[in-house]
């Protein structure tokens, strides 16, 4: 009975090893067929040529071929793929879309920021709209907290989540991470992947950027006002800044997993203060509300679902379209939120 059990229990394990190294290859293989596809050689059909090329050879050595020596071949053209991928670069010389094409930075004068590059578009519709980038000065102790938006394409476990700073003395100030795409181009979750988008830190008012979202875009948005101290806010609002002028002066590519909106936020946090564990709803962001209401970073008082239905501000926003006073018109309704 021993050996029988012994001689399942071996056999498990082989298959399980067998499973692993093929998952393994395949693996590779994709990585290395996708980094090739997503590279920089200028032509889409040489990409698409040499990328099917790597996949059909890398079968072909790992599976087909008697030759013993072909797997190794095949690690030292992996391995080649790796160091071009690696050796791609971020620039700032692009033909941006209008939305992007101009990188914010910020000026420390004592107590005084002034930010240039802050984005203040008249939306007609999502793609015809008034450019208009300002500069905008901010007081560091007027700073007194810190809204969470999150937007979704569709509802579901992704979506796009920003902040606002908020002042006793002047508008909020929004910051979005997001991707900087040049004319023509739209996100893509895989090529994000694979080097296709630099970052950028979008700072704008909110009738802009949050505007475009809730009124062109007729993206669901949510926002909640996160349980915040001010020295905390002012904290992140430095780290944030930090950030915006090491951008400015050094482009870094955008990365869905480990260079994107949420993961960031979360980074900033930690660096401002925050305590706490890495947690999956950090990835699967359109889930992110849910955390914070469980953790105890927004108003618990209400059922999540009731703060939650109560949180969305889509109708304010599209009836506040062009106001003044957008960014209270949006907060009016809202739970425990104080206007700016």
């Amino acid at each position: 009975m021993l050996s029988l059990l012994f001689g399942i229990a071996s056999s498990a394990l082989g298959w399980a090893v067998a499973a692993s190294g093929f998952l393994c290859r395949i693996v590779l293989i994709a990585w290395a067929a996708l980094a090739i596809y997503y590279s920089n050689l200028p032509i889409a059909g040489l990409r698409l040529g040499f990328a099917a090329a790597f996949a059909a050879f890398a079968v072909w050595a790992l599976w087909f071929s008697r030759q013993q020596r072909m797997p190794l071949v095949f690690l030292v053209v992996f391995f080649g793929v790796v160091g071009w991928w690696i050796f791609i670069s971020p620039t700032h010389n692009r033909e941006w879309r209008p939305e992007v094409a101009v990188m914010p930075r910020a000026f420390f004068n004592g107590d005084r920021v002034r930010l240039t590059g802050v984005r203040n578009f008249d939306y007609r519709t999502r793609n015809d709209f008034t450019v208009r980038y300002e500069e905008r000065e901010v007081s560091l102790s007027h700073l007194i907290g810190l809204d969470f938006y999150v937007s979704y394409f569709s509802e579901g476990p992704v979506g796009h989540t920003f902040v606002s700073f908020i002042f006793d003395n002047a508008p909020p100030l929004a910051i979005s991470i997001e991707t900087r795409p040049e004319v023509g181009e739209g996100f893509a979750p895989i090529a994000s992947l694979f080097k296709q988008f630099e970052l950028i830190y979008v700072v704008g008012e909110e009738r802009d950027v949050v505007g475009v979202r809730t009124n062109q875009r007729r993206e669901p948005v949510y926002l909640y006002r996160l349980n915040t101290s001010a020295d905390d806010a002012r904290r992140l609002l430095m780290v944030y800044l930090t950030r915006i002028n090491e951008l400015a002066d050094q482009p870094e590519f955008y990365h869905l997993l480990t260079n994107s909106c949420t993961v960031n936020i979360v980074r900033y946090a930690n660096a401002a203060g925050r305590r706490g564990r890495f947690d999956i709803r950090h990835l699967l962001n359109g889930l992110i509300d849910s955390y914070l209401y469980h953790s105890g970073r927004i108003d618990t008082t209400l059922p999540f679902d009731e703060l939650r239905r109560r949180s969305l501000i889509n109708a304010p926003a599209q009836a506040a379209e062009g106001q003044a006073d957008f960014s209270q018109r949006i907060r009016a309704s809202l739970p425990t939120i104080l206007l700016p």
